[in-house]
């Protein structure tokens, strides 16, 4: 299927969606589900200049920030943890105990620490967002084949040549299957901070819309969080794709020999 067929696909749905909603919302008087028409125009109003810098921009900038964070720290430490199985025992019942407690109900803990600005934004992203990657690629990391870590001992490869050729690729696919289920739980995390925290981005934007009673603003900003959200995925998607490119040309070429 080529691209543009694939975006095709992809969006009529949501298109439709749009189309059935503006038209079944015009003349709505109802205070909660403003016309479609009207949000549009607001959107407009708002998104196209004034509000993408103040407020959509910053909570870009956290979510990339936390969630590179989150990356960085989930596959080192699950290197580490899945090359020790001794070391990933023996810390298995705390990681499991801090992965259990809610990041978001530590939140008033986190904000005594670091206050209520993008520190605690961008540490909260991290912390809630890392799990998934550190146990994806703990996972990733013993799943490796047997033979191929012994054939890379016959061949006294170093420590870190083992991770670099033989490990990471063998575990990519998995390492990245959790980093997507964190880049979801870190756009979540990103507006619930926004919520609470210091004044700016798109989290507070809706929040004082509702404060305010400007239901129709309020909606605009639940657009944006959207778009934001499908963006980030795919952009994800397609750094994955290049990634594993490899991996899916050996799938192929495993099934043409069936």
């Amino acid at each position: 299927m080529s691209s543009l067929r694939r975006l095709v696909w992809e969006i009529w749905l949501p298109v439709l969606l749009l189309v059935v909603w503006f038209f079944a919302s015009l003349g709505s008087e109802s205070f909660y589900w403003p016309p479609l028409a009207e949000i549009l125009s607001d959107f407009r109003r708002l998104w196209v200049f004034d509000h993408l810098l103040t407020d959509a921009l910053p909570t870009i900038v956290r979510l990339t920030i936390g969630f590179g964070i989150a990356f960085i720290v989930g596959v080192g430490i699950g290197l580490l943890l899945g090359t020790n199985p001794a070391l990933e025992t023996a810390t298995r019942p705390v990681i499991e105990f801090v992965r259990a407690t809610p990041g978001i109900a530590m939140l008033p803990i986190i904000m005594v620490v670091l206050g209520t600005g993008d520190a605690m934004k961008v540490f909260t992203i991290a912390l809630v967002s890392c799990w998934p990657i550190l146990l994806n690629t703990i996972d990733g990391v013993r799943a490796v084949e047997p033979v191929l870590v012994d054939v890379a001992r016959s061949y006294q490869l170093t420590r870190v040549s083992r991770i670099r050729d033989i490990v990471l690729p063998s575990a990519a696919p998995q390492i990245l299957a959790g980093g997507r289920t964190a880049l979801g739980v870190a756009v979540v995390v990103t507006v619930v901070t926004e919520m609470v925290g210091a004044p700016g981005g798109i989290g507070y934007f809706i929040l004082d819309s509702q404060r305010s009673f400007d239901i129709s603003e309020m909606w605009t900003g639940v657009f944006v969080l959207g778009i934001i959200g499908y963006a980030v995925n795919k952009g994800f998607e397609l750094a994955e794709s290049r990634v594993l490119r490899w991996h899916r040309g050996m799938l192929q070429h495993h099934e043409g020999h069936k």
